[in-house]
């Protein structure tokens, strides 16, 4: 897991190379995960002499070709201050939801065996 971004690492302007709007399968599910996060931004940024790519969620879109600063860890310049700004990943959202359905599966069981 990447570190949290430390306010002295060096700053480098990334730019938009992509942004896709995200229809949103598996984010409303049962279990109050909701979010309001629609668009899928991809960047790149020079560090270290070496052209890196990334990616966060955002509400608002970001047109193509926008500069933003960055900060990059200096030790592994693949991490970034926007490398962790999605905190609910698909795999987690979709794990809540198979365990959830297993859950009430087994209640479901449960109540139709106390029947008879």
């Amino acid at each position: 897991m990447p570190e949290p971004a430390n306010p002295q690492w060096p700053e480098a302007m990334a730019t938009v190379t992509a942004c896709k709007y995200d229809a949103g399968a598996g984010r409303a599910m049962a279990f109050g995960l909701p979010t309001t996060r629609h668009f899928q931004i991809t960047y790149n940024y020079w560090a270290n002499g070496e052209l890196h790519t990334g990616e966060f969620s955002s509400a608002k879109a970001v047109p193509q070709n926008t500069l933003f600063p960055i900060r990059y860890n200096p030790e592994a310049p693949h991490e970034n201050s926007h490398s962790a700004s999605s905190p609910i990943t698909r795999s987690s959202v979709l794990a809540v939801g198979i365990i959830g359905s297993i859950i009430l599966t087994l209640a479901w069981f449960l109540i139709m065996r106390s029947c008879y």
